[in-house]
């Protein structure tokens, strides 16, 4: 029993190893070629390497596939880092919800620490 789920978690390991190498293997190649020009932070590649670990190589790799979509002229630019959690509407036999399509991480909300939220001086 304990040998048997042993060998289906190895399994299920190897998308997520192939998909790690074949992301190892452009970062060493091409990507030294070509140069590093993201324009987020992590690079493109570094977010789906991230996401695939975190996520598994279904999910991980769907959203790399909206990262590297959003990473062109016109697109959006800054801080996105990969989320802890899949987002709730996602299922299996609906990838494209695992991605952020149009948008980066939502801005921080800056607040004075000397002014309380609920204070009428508050924005």
């Amino acid at each position: 029993m304990v040998k048997q789920s042993l060998t289906s978690l190895r399994l299920a390991l190897i998308p997520r190893m192939l998909l790690k190498g074949l992301i190892r293997a452009y970062q060493l190649s091409f990507s030294l070629i070509l140069g590093r020009f993201c324009r987020h932070l992590p690079s493109c590649s570094e977010f789906t390497m991230e996401a695939v670990e975190r996520h598994g190589a279904w999910a991980g790799g769907f959203m790399g596939l909206a990262r590297i979509c959003r990473c062109r002229p016109g697109g959006t630019d800054g801080l996105d880092f990969v989320p802890e959690y899949l987002p709730p509407d996602a299922r299996w036999f609906r990838p494209w919800r695992y991605g952020r399509w149009a948008s980066t991480n939502p801005t921080p909300v800056r607040q004075c620490e000397g002014v309380k939220p609920d204070s009428p001086l508050s924005p």
